[in-house]
């Protein structure tokens, strides 16, 4: 097996969201992953509470944060990406086919000034790609189907899935949002579940199954491929779309969205706003009953 990552894992629990701090011990060279930005829906206010003290930790260990990653554009918390480059200067990296995801979402938030082209980002990265952590190499692995941009970052013996699997006793990410797909996102699992099995995944988020006293993030893919709700292995691809094999209330087949679905996806694209003081404003579309 390759080599093992430092990893810490931050969660936030009023978005069960799981970020990484990840980073090469020798040459403590650092990636951020999924970073959260706090959002409080009542007030409308946004503090970097999360971000911080991934910056913090940082400190504490001497390392130096070179890449910001983004497993997908994120409907369910605010990226605090941008605010952490504001902070080191590291660059936002995400999959090439945000462009997709950008053009499903320019027209829905009237966001003309969102380009379409990924242009927000600094890295656009492309199936198969590979860069330098240190002494570690990150590849990049195209897993689409929760969102058509959705990849999955391997570095040394863990991969950090994003939404496209959660604990095995939850099972896997839903397939409703615009521009997904369920045949695609059960592909993408088993392409991540046809890694060596003693690999380690991490989660992008938990949301404790019934049953579960405490949160987790971390399994691997055997484990995966026994024991997941959704997805084990003698799940078909045609049974995994028809929701047969899925469990009770299941996320994929169609939960309320999520509370800051409008304000996530709309602000991810608001370069100028993270980090700078003043009143900034959110587009959020209203749709009027008949």
């Amino acid at each position: 097996m390759p080599g093992s990552p430092a990893i810490q894992a931050f969660f936030d629990e009023p978005t069960n969201t799981v970020s990484y701090l990840v980073s090469d011990p020798h040459k403590k060279q650092a990636a951020v992953i999924d970073p959260v930005l706090d959002y409080e829906p009542k007030t409308g206010k946004a503090t970097t509470v999360s971000a911080d003290a991934i910056l913090a930790a940082t400190k504490t260990d001497g390392l130096d944060i070179v890449w910001v990653l983004e497993t997908h554009v994120h409907a369910d918390h605010l990226s605090g990406a941008l605010y952490i480059k504001l902070k080191t200067g590291a660059p936002v990296g995400i999959g090439e086919h945000v462009r997709e995801v950008q053009k499903i979402f320019r027209p829905v938030f009237n966001a003309a000034d969102v380009s379409g082209e990924g242009a927000e980002f600094e890295r656009l990265f492309v199936e198969g790609e590979r860069f330098a952590l240190g002494d570690l190499e990150v590849d990049v692995l195209f897993v689409p189907g929760h969102t058509p941009a959705d990849v999955a970052y391997m570095i040394g013996d863990a991969v950090f899935v994003g939404d496209t699997l959660f604990m095995p006793d939850y099972g896997t990410a839903r397939a409703d949002f615009p521009g997904r797909d369920a045949r695609t996102l059960y592909r993408s699992i088993q392409h991540l579940l046809s890694l060596p099995p003693e690999m380690r995944l991490f989660m992008c988020h938990d949301h404790k199954a019934p049953g579960r006293d405490d949160y987790a993030w971390e399994t691997t893919v055997a484990e995966q491929r026994a024991r997941n709700a959704h997805v084990k292995d003698e799940v078909s691809e045609d049974a995994f779309v028809r929701c047969d094999a899925r469990s009770e209330g299941c996320r994929p087949c169609g939960a309320p969205p999520p509370t800051a679905v409008h304000p996530g996806e709309h602000a991810r694209w608001q370069s100028s706003a993270c980090g700078q003081k003043g009143v900034h404003y959110l587009k959020v579309p209203v749709k009027l009953s008949a």
